[in-house]
């Protein structure tokens, strides 16, 4: 068990991991109906991408999971906490990158005035039309990831997972993926050529917007910035009640709070010398929260005085 992580939480994240195992066997199945289904549509080659990108989160969470609890090194003397926190950016680095692209796609397909066309295919004997096909496919590829989104976003709010939280975030809104795939194929058989290129469009977007989200998230928690909501780029609350009753605790002294991986670090730096321990930093705080909190007492040391100049 990962130190300074309770049992109850250490027991969510396991439960956790098993949920993204079977997300990666279902994500599995729904790509290769999706490929075999997805013909010459914009929209169903987006939506297979997309699904194909939804594999990155759960791989992610279940690496970050095997280094964050390895104990710390020579090399790496303050141990793999952050190991969450790179995975999070990575994801959210590839969903940006393949939403431009997909949103580039759509929008040449648009311009070009590109026609996408279904035709029939012979099924047990019988003349179908393609179209019918890929709209099951797109309705299977909805229900598994909502029912597992819906079961790990309380998961990832307790344990304060990001990675988590995004998959988690992004298989639960799968069914608006779904939806616009849908009406790109119908859009098509009723002659709108444009549906499924705009129905592409509309998908992209979603991944585009999420990457982004993501991505200030990320890089927020790389640079040491203050601790983020799991949903948006804002500040969490604990930074603002942490930092008033350390400074209260603390008079004139610097206080710092920042986010590693799960966890949060509370500094108290003055040249004076300061002592905060862990259990005196946890009764600041809300209790669900606190288990999250390590406490990080440094001193700053003067230089000595000297006649030369820099």
């Amino acid at each position: 068990m990962t130190r300074h992580i309770p049992d109850e939480i250490d027991r969510k994240l396991r439960r956790a991991a098993t949920l993204e195992w079977w997300s990666i066997f279902w994500l599995l199945t729904i790509i290769a109906v999706m490929y075999f289904a997805m013909g010459s549509s914009q929209a169903m080659k987006t939506a297979w991408i997309e699904d194909t990108l939804s594999l990155l989160p759960p791989v992610l969470f279940l690496l970050s999971r095997k280094f964050e609890s390895k104990s710390a090194t020579d090399k790496y003397p303050f141990g793999f906490h952050r190991a969450g926190s790179l995975g999070f950016f990575l994801a959210a680095a590839a969903l940006t990158a393949m939403g431009c692209f997909l949103l580039y796609d759509s929008a040449r397909a648009l311009i070009l005035q590109e026609h996408a066309t279904i035709g029939n295919v012979t099924i047990f004997g019988w003349d179908v039309w393609l179209g019918w096909v890929m709209v099951s496919a797109l309705f299977y590829s909805v229900i598994p990831p909502v029912i597992l989104g819906r079961m790990k976003k309380p998961l990832a709010q307790a344990t304060m997972d990001k990675i988590l939280y995004t998959d988690a975030d992004m298989n639960a809104a799968d069914w608006k993926t779904g939806l616009a795939g849908v009406a790109g194929i119908i859009g098509i058989g009723f002659g709108f050529w444009w549906a499924d290129a705009a129905a592409a469009g509309l998908i992209s977007f979603d991944v585009l917007r999420d990457g982004l989200r993501n991505l200030r998230i990320s890089v927020a928690e790389l640079l040491d910035g203050a601790p983020r909501k799991l949903d948006s780029a804002d500040i969490h609350p604990i930074v603002d009640t942490l930092s008033d009753k350390l400074r209260k605790r603390f008079p004139e002294h610097d206080v710092q709070v920042r986010e590693t991986g799960r966890f949060v670090r509370a500094s108290v730096v003055s040249a004076k010398g300061a002592e905060l321990d862990d259990q005196e930093l946890r009764a600041l705080a809300p209790e669900d929260q606190s288990w999250r909190l390590i406490a990080v007492s440094r001193q700053l040391q003067r230089l000595p005085e000297t006649s030369e100049p820099d």
